[in-house]
């Protein structure tokens, strides 16, 4: 039995990694998916004190209050940035860093650092122009998906904490690299915010030469929300780990 902690990133919830959490469990793992403060069906707790740090305790509080350990940790998208944070100062407590089409950041960097000008300013003015210093999500089209998928998502986003995206997050890349990663790199279609993170998972200097040993990268030919657009193909690469 693994001990998996699948981790939603930006605009989602625990709610959409429903189509991996069931043939995981039903495969005898222990699977647990949380939702991140102020989103999903913790919506209701969206306000402009949530930062980067809140959602990092988040993942790292199930960790301790599930007492768990050799844990799978497997990040999505925004997630990235908390993965990183976890694997830098829980190093003991993971077994392997799973980045699901997810930010790779460099020490310093925060979530917005890679995305174009217009971009990051036009998610600050969405931010600013909120009562919550939220962000609205994006149009499910972006990750690859549509009809019945799509409108699922659609129902389902909510606006994204805002002093999440441009906090720089501290860490130190030798230590993160002593756990064994994974990146998976989400093509077809490729999402153009992840896009300067993909040579990175390739790159021999990348964290000063930690990042490519005891890492490795697979590509899934979907979307860039591959548990709800490729479940199957996304649950075999998980268990190989298990």
């Amino acid at each position: 039995m693994a001990q998996y902690v699948l981790v939603h990133g930006a605009w989602h919830g625990g709610w959409c990694w429903q189509r991996v959490v069931q043939p995981l469990a039903a495969a005898g793992h222990r699977v647990h998916a949380p939702t991140l403060t102020g989103l999903g069906e913790r919506s209701h707790l969206l306000s402009s004190a949530i930062t980067l740090e809140t959602h990092i305790a988040d993942v790292m509080g199930v960790i301790e209050a599930e007492e768990l350990q050799d844990v799978i940790l497997v990040v999505h998208s925004y997630a990235g940035m908390l993965g990183t944070a976890v694997a830098d100062r829980m190093t003991a407590r993971l077994r392997r860093l799973v980045y699901v089409d997810a930010v790779v950041p460099r020490p310093g960097e925060s979530w917005s650092s890679t995305h174009a000008g217009t971009t990051r300013a036009a998610r600050i003015a969405s931010a600013e122009a909120s009562p919550d210093y939220a962000f609205a999500p994006p149009d499910p089209q972006v990750y690859g998906l549509s009809g019945a998928d799509a409108q699922w998502l659609q129902r389902r986003q909510t606006p994204h904490p805002g002093h999440t995206y441009t906090a720089p997050l501290a860490f130190d890349a030798a230590r993160v690299g002593r756990v064994p990663r994974t990146f998976v790199n989400c093509t077809a279609p490729a999402l153009a915010t992840i896009d300067a993170i993909r040579p990175r998972v390739v790159d021999a200097s990348f964290w000063s030469g930690h990042w490519l040993p005891g890492s490795d990268v697979v590509e899934l030919k979907t979307g860039h929300d591959p548990m709800v657009s490729a479940p199957a193909p996304l649950c075999e690469l998980l268990t190989r780990y298990a």
